[in-house]
């Protein structure tokens, strides 16, 4: 394909993700969905205007962390700290009721109770761990458009979608490890747990000297320059040194930031480059992932399983320990439905399971459907929860 080519598909994107985002507003939808639709009408399934490439997949990759950043900088640290512990529990919980319930669907499904072990048990387990992931970043997006970023809820969610996502990971290694003798577990755990510390000792001292920054060139460009900079090398390191995931590192680089002088400046530039580029690229891309030609009938059946399976239990999971920790019942289904989407760290996974064997590629389907479905119904059903609800608080985005 020729170099230029990409100026077309990218000017395709963003018109037809303006388009349809701004009929999906006018349908008192958020905008994020008809974004991701429109990825799948100009995409394979349908126009086939434009096909995924790997500059479009660096694109959105760069919109998701920018993404991050911007939530990271809009966090309440005060509140992320208060709602830290009961964070890590709803993460728990929406880690492993998911991994059980895909075990015990593709067990179910196939009318099968493989050895420990054997290559269908292994193949069973790891259907739940796609389910474990938790892509934050839609979530985010709907309730930044609805001012409830900085709400208790908001900030529950987030924290425990980045916890979600690092125990996915180390679940993932240890399915993968069991399989591949050369894998080491102990290994992903101990670089968690060094890029945290790493973090938390770079971050200190990045702090002080942004803070002293943001007093002496207040509203300057050169502020968002350098923390856009400070973001794209938090997120190398974590994906480099630590193996782990570069939102995950541009998400802490936002935590840092979020209590200087300065953050609400730095998020607001954040913002231009996402809303009129990246942004779109990323939420396009979900819907171009999708090629529906290869599908059958059991192939369907599976996907239908396969995604309420995924929704369900993270409603379960989430919103029931959510509930034990004192949320009111309304509040507990927000948490449960905002940890529903699926995203870019499922596609991960999947993908690592193909590359090793314990997933085939007729399944990858599911996976999009589960990513598609979700991501287009959570921003829906959180509008029509907050508009029926306002326990928790509004706080402009």
């Amino acid at each position: 394909m020729e170099a230029y080519n990409v100026f077309k598909d990218l000017a395709i994107i963003v018109v037809a993700a303006k388009l349809c985002g701004i009929l999906a507003r006018k349908l008192k939808a958020p905008q994020v969905v008809g974004e991701i639709i429109a990825g799948l009408l100009i995409g394979p399934s349908v126009l086939g205007f434009v096909s995924q490439t790997e500059f479009i997949a660096q694109m959105a990759e760069i919109g998701v962390i920018l993404l991050m950043f911007s939530a990271g900088l809009e966090t309440d640290l005060k509140e992320l700290v208060k709602t830290g512990p009961v964070a890590f529990l709803i993460a728990c919980a929406g880690v492993f009721v998911p991994l059980a319930g895909g075990t015990l669907l593709y067990m179910g499904f196939y009318h099968t109770i493989p050895t420990a072990g054997s290559e269908e048990f292994f193949k069973a387990v790891f259907i739940g761990v796609i389910m474990t992931a938790t892509s934050v970043s839609i979530t985010v997006q709907t309730l930044k458009e609805m001012g409830r970023i900085k709400g208790r809820v908001g900030t529950t969610i987030l924290s425990a979608a980045i916890i979600d996502d690092i125990i996915g990971i180390i679940v993932l290694t240890f399915v993968v490890g069991f399989k591949n003798p050369d894998s080491n577990p102990a290994k992903v755990v101990l670089n968690t747990v060094l890029f945290f510390v790493v973090a938390g000792i770079g971050g200190y001292i990045s702090y002080r000297i942004f803070r002293k920054l943001s007093i002496k060139y207040t509203h300057t460009r050169r502020l968002p320059i350098m923390g856009l900079a400070f973001c794209l090398t938090m997120a190398y390191i974590a994906e480099k040194y630590f193996g782990i995931a570069d939102i995950t590192g541009a998400y802490v680089a936002g935590i840092i930031l979020c209590s200087i002088r300065d953050s609400e400046y730095i998020a607001e530039k954040m913002d231009i480059n996402s809303y009129m580029l990246f942004g779109p690229v990323f939420f396009a891309s979900i819907g171009l992932k999708t090629n529906i030609d290869k599908l059958n009938g059991t192939i369907i059946a599976f996907s239908i399983c396969f995604v309420l399976v995924a929704l369900i239990t993270k409603i379960i999971g989430c919103g029931l320990v959510a509930r034990l920790c004192k949320f009111s019942k309304p509040d507990s289904f927000k948490i449960g439905v905002g940890m529903m989407t699926r995203g870019e760290v499922a596609l991960i996974v999947a993908q690592k399971g193909l590359a090793v064997g314990l997933l085939t590629s007729v399944y990858f389907t599911s996976v999009i459907f589960l990513i598609i479905i979700s991501s287009v119904t959570v921003p829906i059903i959180l509008k029509v929860l907050y508009a029926k609800d306002s326990t928790d608080e509004v706080v402009a985005g």
